[in-house]
């Protein structure tokens, strides 16, 4: 049975990967390694736990013994690297731990992976001729758009916080390593993940988090800020296609093509709330949206181009916002209830 390592699989997209990996291949290990820091839930993992193909490690990306020692142990085939800090109001509050993470955790994985897998510049070892590295990144790399335009996989890089910057980082060392040596690695970068198991903190569990509890909905700005949303199963999806048919060396955009401002994504959800499950004192949720300063160097728009991916690998979103919205709030609130 060949191993594969996931990186991060106990965060939101990591976990909803893990299933999705475990469901698709039966007849493949799985480690998870994954640090248990405020984004890391293992309650996200109850249903892969089960699984006898499956093995959950707490550790550090950063730890260069450790990720060794696990090379040693289950002889990679793959890894998908999950493993990130990502929220960028924290990034602005408290930069270092987004360098340390993302920048020097992804050169220890793929340092450690180049010198388990190749006998030399482009020179693979037989036994692990196939072994790939997938490193799951974010649309922010490319900075903001204007109202019109989207970002493709040649758009030029100009991140606009900590936390973007240093994913742009990440994704640099990423491609050293396929040009250097001659690495078999695949980048993919999504647009902004909703779905189950996402942290508390983001927008869409943020916005419906404050409306059950009826405390203002805090919204930055005046709610203009567009996103394009992917649902993430859809991503998981993605990256699967990437890791298995994907050209190495080269990039994946992957998108929803479903993009929404702020505001529009506060009132929905208040209006689905409205029917799903009904104030007391009969008013909508919607009264509850408070705009709030906005953030420094909040990006006006994002919005992805996933032709590539479509068209070279057959990749498609099969949720819209609006269903895929409407099993997010679902989930949550059973969770919740």
């Amino acid at each position: 049975m060949k191993h594969y390592l996931v990186t991060g699989g106990a965060g939101f997209i990591g976990a909803n990967f893990v299933e999705h990996f475990l469901k698709t291949y039966p007849d493949r290990a799985l480690v998870n390694l994954d640090k248990l820091t405020y984004a890391g839930d293992l309650a996200n993992l109850t249903k892969a736990s089960k699984a006898k193909n499956y093995h959950f490690i707490q550790g550090d990306i950063c730890d260069r013994a450790l990720i060794e020692s696990l090379f040693e142990k289950h002889a990679f085939e793959g890894v998908y690297h999950f493993a990130a800090e990502s929220h960028v109001d924290n990034s602005i509050a408290g930069p270092q731990v987004f360098m340390e993470t993302n920048v020097m955790g992804s050169f220890t994985l793929i340092d450690v992976a180049r010198k388990f897998w190749m006998e030399g510049p482009f020179q693979a070892k037989p036994e692990h001729a196939n072994a790939r590295f997938l490193h799951i990144s974010t649309d922010e790399v490319y900075g903001t758009l204007g109202e019109e335009g989207l970002f493709t996989e040649t758009t030029p890089y100009a991140p606009n916080s900590p936390y973007s910057a240093s994913k742009a980082a990440s994704d640099m060392i990423i491609r050293s390593y396929h040009h250097t040596y001659g690495m078999n690695t695949v980048i993919t970068n999504c647009s902004n993940n909703y779905g189950p198991k996402q942290h508390k903190e983001k927008l869409i569990p943020t916005i419906l988090r404050k409306a059950l509890a009826l405390e203002p909905i805090p919204i930055y700005g005046k709610g203009e800020n567009i996103r394009d949303w992917l649902f993430v199963l859809d991503h998981c999806k993605g990256i699967d296609l990437a890791f298995s048919k994907g050209k190495s060396g080269e990039t994946y955009n992957i998108g929803g093509r479903n993009e929404r401002n702020n505001l529009f994504i506060a009132q929905y959800i208040c209006q689905l709330l409205d029917t799903l499950r009904p104030r007391g004192d009969g008013q909508s949720y919607d009264r509850l949206i408070e705009f709030v300063k906005d953030r420094p160097g909040h990006d006006l728009r994002y919005a992805i181009d996933a032709s590539k991916i479509e068209t070279q690998l057959g990749w498609k979103a099969d949720e819209n916002f609006e269903t895929g919205i409407q099993k997010t709030l679902e989930w949550y609130l059973a969770q919740w209830n």
